[in-house]
């Protein structure tokens, strides 16, 4: 019998799958592995490392009572805290006490959870290799003697607004992660500039896309409520403050078809979008799975990347931007470093609101070209998630 709960409870390997070495990498993510609107960095890392090497990915901390609200999470509490994902990936979640936010509680969540990650690598009988977490969680030494990386997908500390969290208890987070690691991995070059001072060991790989998965954009099935007529300019990604709403407002202002594909941040006021929204041009079809981005982008012609100039921005390495040219789209894109040192053609940068619109309705009348749409798919394969999990595993030194 298995148990439930906060225990761990070893879970038999199955007779027909093997490790393909003795050693395994730890990854902490961010958000669970359930969640199927938007695939963070980490998880595409993982899913890539897991080609080279066994990967252990580990779940935020759920409370009893948040974990019984998910349907997957539910099957968790059902099967135990370990469970495998494929011949070389294994998944532990961590179930701990209400209220893992507190001061109090939130110490002892992180307690559960490191207990939880220790008991699940002896279940799994190989050495860590290295542990990469890619949050401001206290989880870098969890295994001791293993390599302990910090994998920064995003300035933490700038983007406590938009988390609702305190600046200074962040910064002093980011401190430790800083502090406690061998190497970091970062995504930008503003984040290496920034901390240059405080780790002499910082490595940059920016995000990269699904390149086969978006490349069946023009083949995927058709989403059935679109009610916008073609041409259609689309952004997709988190309705947030991140987004400059007037660069969407002036691409919205021009005529043409706007469609706004993905969830509402818990944090931001939607409120504020709702003029947009109003409009008989735009469309929000709200969050979609990760599957089924494709056929949202079958249906868009240009792909926005409308973000205003905050730090967190200045500091990012935007997903969609690299998503939208794997599946053949052209892109207007704020003007932020990162879009700067892309270096395509495929990718018009916008320094106002007017230039944004500007760009977006050129690309609109050129219409799509096959050509055109090849070599964007070809530039997107040089930023493949395969391309970028490589470099991490060189930068870590794995030999598997």
């Amino acid at each position: 019998m298995r148990k439930v709960g906060n225990t761990l409870t070893p879970v038999d390997r199955p007779r027909d799958t093997r490790l393909s070495c003795d050693e395994v990498v730890i990854v902490v993510g961010g958000t669970p592995w359930d969640d199927q609107n938007i695939w963070y960095p980490e998880r595409h890392v993982a899913m890539h490392l897991a080609r080279r090497i066994p990967v252990l990915w580990v779940d935020p901390p759920a409370s009893v009572v948040s974990a019984r609200r998910r349907a997957v999470a539910g099957r968790t509490l059902r099967d135990g805290s370990l469970s495998r994902m494929g011949p070389n990936m294994w998944r532990v979640s961590a179930i701990t006490v209400p209220g893992v936010s507190r001061p109090v509680l939130r110490d002892i969540a992180s307690w559960q959870a490191r207990r939880a990650v220790r008991q699940a690598a002896r279940t799994i009988g190989a050495r860590v290799r290295a542990t990469i977490v890619a949050t401001l969680d206290d989880m870098l030494d969890v295994v001791p003697q293993s390599r302990r990386v910090f994998y920064a997908t995003d300035d933490f500390v700038a983007g406590a607004a938009l988390t609702g969290m305190s600046e200074r208890w962040l910064a002093k987070l980011e401190s430790r992660q800083l502090q406690e690691s061998d190497l970091v991995i970062a995504v930008s070059g503003e984040l290496r500039r920034k901390w240059a001072t405080r780790h002499r060991n910082i490595v940059v790989v920016p995000n990269g896309c699904d390149v086969e998965r978006f490349a069946t954009a023009d083949s995927a099935p058709v989403p059935d409520d679109v009610r916008l007529p073609s041409p259609i300019a689309g952004y997709v990604g988190l309705m947030s403050a991140r987004v400059d709403l007037s660069m969407l407002e002036r691409v919205a202002d021009s005529g043409v078809s706007l469609l706004l594909v993905g969830p509402r941040q818990p944090t931001y006021d939607i409120t504020k979008m709702q003029p947009l929204l109003d409009r008989a041009n735009v469309q929000w079809v709200g969050p979609k799975r990760f599957q089924d981005i494709p056929s949202y982008l079958r249906v868009i012609d240009v792909g926005l990347t409308p973000y205003t100039q905050s730090d967190f921005n200045r500091a990012c390495s935007p997903l969609k931007t690299v998503e939208y040219l794997a599946a053949g789209r052209p892109v207007v894109a704020s003007d932020l470093p990162a879009h700067r040192e892309l270096k395509t053609p495929h990718v018009a940068i916008a320094a106002t609101a007017d230039e944004f619109a500007a760009l977006t309705s050129t690309f609109l009348a050129r219409g799509v070209y096959p050509e055109q749409a090849a070599e964007r798919r070809a530039f997107a394969g040089k930023h493949s998630w395969s391309e970028q999990a490589d470099r991490i595993s060189r930068a870590i030194g794995l030999d598997c």
